[in-house]
């Protein structure tokens, strides 16, 4: 029985090895983790769980898209899966979270950076699962460095931050 379903985990993958997926998933988790982490030291309403939890979960859609386009669905040549359908979905539902997050408050918008930064989970998610994890580190070393950069400059000058 054991072997059974050792057998089922040997042979899921067709599109992405095993090894493949689980190091596009480890990456989507640090560096959700570095986007999240960087607004849970701001102590916003989304961190470091959050951002995981969406890059990992944009990751595992596009593995998963890769996976179904994979599978023989019909007659030679006939694709059914488009790839650019799977990131729109991914970028709705994070839009629909970063939205829940953003608020209005005496005619004052707040939160907007920390669902900008959840939707940027998002896109990074979505770039580990497509195997481009030196593209998705590159956005979110940028992305930190100018939030960290951007909050410094705020703190010196008095600048009032749109995320206070």
């Amino acid at each position: 029985m054991i072997e059974e379903i050792l057998n089922e985990f040997r042979h899921t993958f067709s599109a992405v090895p095993a090894p493949a997926a689980l190091a596009r998933l480890l990456a989507a988790i640090v560096l959700g983790g570095a986007i999240g982490l960087e607004r849970e030291r701001q102590e916003k309403p989304a961190g470091l769980r959050t951002h995981i939890l969406v890059s990992v979960a944009a990751c595992l859609f596009v593995i998963l898209g890769l996976e179904l386009a994979a599978l023989d669905f019909g007659g030679a040549g006939e694709q059914r899966n488009d790839p650019l359908r799977m990131i729109e979905a991914v970028t709705a539902g994070v839009a629909f979270l970063a939205a829940g997050i953003i608020i209005t408050s005496g005619g004052r918008v707040r939160n907007i950076t920390t669902g900008a930064s959840l939707w940027l989970a998002g896109a990074v998610g979505l770039g580990c699962g497509a195997g481009q994890m030196p593209l998705a580190a590159m956005t979110t070393v940028i992305v930190v460095i100018v939030l960290w950069l951007l909050r410094i400059a705020e703190d010196r000058f008095g600048w009032d931050s749109d995320d206070s």
